[in-house]
């Protein structure tokens, strides 16, 4: 009887030992994977046997050079590239970032991170998290320490809580230089942060877009079409109702023998000079913004965010600008006119 407690016992360890890598760790992942390896250099082998394109694993913020003491703001991004790509893929992702002890990593209360178990300074997620990016200071060691060699697992995983064919994982290493590697000669571009990303290259660089999405990308150059033809339509309409109003007056004055009322030369000539200099400015102006590249829009693009959508008002504002002038160049016309009836009694008395 004893003997059969013990073979029975034995078979519900070696059954446990045998379980153990087919469950994923929900609360971050080990120090050492199932074949008993770094986790962080060699992958995540409790949710599948090796690492796969689909998994993208990415951060950002992290600069060529470090400087003493500086704290760099990283944000890692770990997510299924079908998911990326707008198809059905898996939401739940975690991951695990090594330093090598360089540096220290620090974070906001509600990023839901720690210090990962039996690593010392290493940080994981605590559990699985459903938008998998999370956000991370990391501030440079007090003294040059040479390079930084970072480590970056991450694993994308359906929640089913086992190790299957739909779990993913990734493995990412990049290195900060230390102190003094570049010189203030060289280009700023290579002073900047930047982003380190691996996994599918389509899904990285070459995201088609879905059809939901490109037909809304239609249905909005088609309302912008239709607005901006509106437009050009009302007010090509509003100019051309004006000119032939103006233009059947001319015609009936001269008809009818009709014209303005006499305008003494006191009150003329000054008229005449305010609508000229009017004219003139407004030709000038108009010009201007003919030969100018500027674009004219509402809002305008220096006061509002990068991005922001903002209306062009080039052409509707130069058409403005001559319309003016015309119309106040036809003033000065009106002026002289007016200037050279001859005056009745009534504006005699």
């Amino acid at each position: 009887m004893r003997s059969a407690m013990r073979k029975l016992g034995l078979c519900f360890i070696l059954l446990g030992l045998i379980a153990m890598p087919v469950y994923g760790y929900g609360d971050g992942p080990p120090a050492l994977n199932s074949n008993l390896d770094p986790t962080v250099e060699y992958g995540c082998t409790c949710h599948s046997t090796s690492p796969s394109e689909r998994s993208i694993v990415m951060i950002t913020g992290v600069p060529v050079m470090y400087e003493a003491e500086e704290t760099y703001q990283f944000s890692v991004t770990v997510a299924d590239s079908h998911e990326l790509s707008a198809s059905d893929g898996n939401t739940k992702a975690g991951f695990l970032l090594s330093s090598g002890s360089i540096g220290n990593f620090t974070w906001a209360d509600d990023q839901d991170i720690r210090y990962a178990k039996g690593v010392q300074d290493d940080i994981s997620h605590i559990a699985v998290n459903d938008g998998g990016t999370w956000h991370i200071n990391w501030t440079a060691p007090s003294a040059d320490a040479g390079a930084v060699y970072f480590r970056l697992a991450g694993n994308s995983v359906d929640g089913s809580g086992g190790a299957d064919e739909g779990d993913y994982w990734n493995l990412l290493a990049f290195t900060i230089n230390p102190p003094g590697t570049i010189v203030s000669g060289d280009s700023s571009e290579t002073l900047e942060t930047r982003t380190i990303a691996v996994g599918d290259y389509e899904t990285l660089f070459v995201i088609e877009e879905t059809d939901a999405e490109k037909e809304a990308e239609r249905q909005a150059a088609l309302s912008q079409r239709v607005y901006e033809q509106g437009n050009l339509l009302y007010w090509t309409s509003l100019t051309a109702l004006i000119v032939g109003a103006v233009f059947q007056r001319e015609v009936l004055e001269r008809r009818y023998d009709d014209g303005p009322e006499f305008l003494a030369s006191e009150l003329a000539y000054p008229q005449a000079i305010r609508r000229g200099i009017l004219s003139i400015a407004s030709f000038i102006v108009g010009v201007r913004w003919m030969a100018s590249d500027a674009l004219i829009s509402f809002p305008p693009s220096s006061i509002v965010e990068e991005g922001t959508r903002t209306t062009d008002l080039t052409g509707f504002t130069i058409g403005c600008a001559f319309f003016i002038s015309a119309w106040a160049a036809y003033g000065v016309y009106r002026t002289i006119l007016a200037a050279r009836v001859e005056p009745q009694v009534k504006d005699v008395l």
